[in-house]
């Protein structure tokens, strides 16, 4: 923990999940004064944002004053990836070629998104190839009506980023949208992987944009002046402004502010930490104190990406996870996600009669139907997050509003259900139906929302035919509890999953086996199979206590759920230190030259030692102004060199150099 307080000073932390926006009240002498929580408000993020942190300064009776800094943690990115959602974006390749795109996944990640190649890039040794950007320029009047964004990668960029450079001007000057360029993301090579780092950035821009926007609107009506942080995915808090340019480094933002949490609440240096939440489950191994930093680049959904953060595995599994049927058996299994969608215990807490009303007309009719119990609603976006909408998506689009339509009189047909999933993916519609969340409320074990739709869910559920043609369950408690049952079985494994992999074996593959999955059912026959961790499991989020006690007897091993569980991620916002890094190269083109690639610099010189020392002088000067732009003034910097070099008839010779310099500090704080 980092000691930056000073003697009375308040810290606000702040995480906004895919269900819940917590708030905590910390300080150094009195540790957490309040918290609260308060619905995630997706259509406007500040309303939810408002009504967790006015209840705590409320209880707390804190003077607006008296807050030094706020920090916040979200997992709004990390849901997005998960849930395949995000903004229509264009990406421009340059000095690639299309089959560049069977790469990486990066044509699976672009889906229907526009791509435009033009000729240009560099070599290895940052010198330019032919360079024309007419097709792109023929391209953007078009594109500018399409897209929300754009994503630029040029082919050795990292070595010399003009051409995207060039590229980035010219697409903010014909089109005035948000522009991402892959060198500013990542200084590593492999360019396709680059390119989809860069594209799921760009998706991601307006979402964070719209949190940004939404906290400091908030702070600032509230008269709270003080410094706005936001957590990355390595732990590591940056401004705001740093935040909403690179919004795809906080991904796996949440879950890094929970590890934190986790250590400071329960003072483990060794444990398994587990965070769910309502839609994804977060793993990771707490090791000395600290977690491991994933080197290859954080993967989310699927996609893996280049940027640095904790080793964190995400699952699309939590309370509000879309509940389905595994239809491949005579008896059918449940199966959870990965998709989230609006419990309906709170579709009807918020809408009130209307929801109740659909569900009991659903429940009379003498045959279950597809389509029953599941509801459609606006997530209320910006109205130009819907461009590029094909003719079929516009109308459906047009005639679903704010408030819960039932799938039943909305849809016609089965192609419709594809058209509605897709503007799901784009992140325009809401889904609602049964989930986990809703289980429990109709088996006693949550009442925060509307018990009496839960049930009505079940019931709906329950009626569901098996491959027989007989109803999945009898009654609404025993589909409840095996909705349940499948979360606790599927928590288990993922953190399983979690734990094979940190040991060097397959995870996914090694939970399926049959002996690791004797031992989770208890199942024995003349040899049974028992699971030994070596170190205690703990809960977070705030269904953690519902369901975290079982997950660890599951697992034979002690399960700690803290008693601030509940805003675990919050209260690791305010605990963490800015640290930023950039990277430089120094490659020999010819023998004796000496070229640094350092960023936007690149520059050649004839003797080895003032090439390396040019290289540090640059980087102490780029790392501290990026440093200024994470947010502190007290940045201690420290750069680490790995020189290449081989021995040739007893001669040295130079291959590469490679100089990293990393700047971390407090955080600055209003005074």
């Amino acid at each position: 923990m980092a000691d930056f307080t000073t003697e009375h000073a308040i810290f606000l932390g702040i995480d906004t999940g895919g269900t819940y926006t917590d708030a905590v009240l910390w300080s150094e002498q009195r540790g957490v004064i309040a918290k609260a929580k308060a619905l995630t408000t997706r259509h406007d993020l500040s309303v939810g944002i408002s009504g967790a942190v006015e209840r705590i300064v409320a209880e707390a009776s804190v003077q607006p004053a008296d807050i030094r800094l706020v920090s916040m943690s979200t997992t709004l990115a990390t849901n997005a990836l998960v849930e395949g959602q995000g903004g229509r974006i264009a990406l421009v390749m340059i000095g690639f070629s299309e089959t560049d795109l069977e790469k990486a996944d990066l044509g699976t990640a672009l889906g229907s998104d526009p791509v435009v190649f033009i000729p240009g890039g560099h070599n290895v040794y940052g010198r330019a190839q032919p360079f024309d950007t007419s097709a792109l320029s023929e391209a953007l009047p078009q594109l500018k009506q399409e897209v929300t964004g754009f994503a630029v990668c040029a082919y050795f960029a990292v070595r010399n980023p003009e051409h995207e450079i060039a590229v980035r001007d010219l697409v903010r000057r014909e089109t005035g949208l948000p522009v991402t360029c892959s060198h500013e993301l990542s200084a590593k090579l492999n360019g396709p992987r680059r390119a989809l780092t860069t594209v799921l950035n760009a998706r991601l821009i307006a979402m964070i944009d719209r949190l940004v926007a939404a906290t400091e609107g908030f702070l600032d009506r509230s008269g709270i002046h003080a410094p706005l942080m936001v957590v990355r995915g390595d732990g590591a808090l940056v401004s705001a402004a740093f935040a909403r340019h690179r919004p795809i480094e906080t991904i796996l933002s949440g879950p890094a502010a929970s590890l934190v949490g986790a250590r400071h609440m329960t003072g483990l240096d060794n444990a398994i930490v587990s965070d769910i939440g309502g839609t994804t489950t977060d793993v990771a191994v707490l090791d000395k104190g600290r977690p491991r930093l994933d080197p290859n680049g954080a993967t989310v959904g699927g996609f893996r990406t280049m940027v640095e953060a904790v080793a964190m595995r995400t699952f699309g599994l939590g309370g509000d996870s879309e509940v389905s049927l595994d239809d491949n058996a005579m008896l059918p299994g449940i199966k959870l996600g990965p998709r989230r969608l609006v419990p309906l215990s709170l579709l009807a807490a918020n809408h009130g009669a209307i929801v109740i009303d659909y569900l009991a007309r659903q429940t009379k009719t003498a045959n279950a139907g597809r389509l029953d119990g599941r509801f459609a609603l606006l997530t209320g976006v910006p109205a130009r997050m819907a461009s590029g909408l094909s003719k079929h998506e516009a109308e459906l689009y047009g005639r679903i509003t704010t408030e819960p339509q039932p799938l039943d009189r909305l849809l016609s047909s089965i192609s419709q259900a594809t058209t509605v999933n897709r503007l799901v993916a784009r992140g325009l519609v809401h889904l609602s139906g049964f989930t986990p969340s809703d289980a429990c409320h109709v088996l006693g074990l949550q009442n925060n929302w509307n018990v009496e739709a839960a049930r009505y869910g079940a019931i709906l559920y329950a009626r569901r035919k098996d491959g027989a043609g007989r109803p999945l369950c009898d009654t609404p408690e025993e589909v409840s509890h095996r909705t349940y049952d499948a979360l606790i079985r599927r928590s288990s494994e993922v953190v399983l999953e979690t734990v094979f992999a940190e040991d060097g074996l397959e995870g996914p593959e090694t939970v399926a086996s049959p002996l690791v999955q004797r031992a989770l059912s208890g199942a024995r026959g003349i040899a049974g199979a028992r699971l030994d961790i070596d170190r205690p499991l703990i809960g977070l989020g705030a269904s953690a206590p519902v369901y975290y006690p079982a997950v660890g007897e599951m697992l034979g091993t002690k399960c700690i759920v803290p008693v601030d569980t509940d805003v675990a991620n919050a209260l690791g916002a305010v605990v963490g230190q800015v640290r930023v890094s950039v990277e430089a190269h120094i490659s020999q083109p010819a023998e004796g030259l000496f070229r640094v690639m350092a960023g936007e610099v690149v520059k050649d010189f004839q003797v080895e030692e003032e090439s390396i020392s040019f290289a540090e002088t640059t980087l102490k000067y780029q790392v501290g102004q990026l440093a200024l732009e994470a947010g502190t003034d007290e940045a201690q910097i420290s750069i680490a060199r790995d020189v290449s070099t081989a021995t040739v008839e007893d001669q040295r010779k130079f291959i590469e150099a490679v100089l990293v310099a990393t700047a971390s500090g407090r955080p600055r704080i209003a005074h």
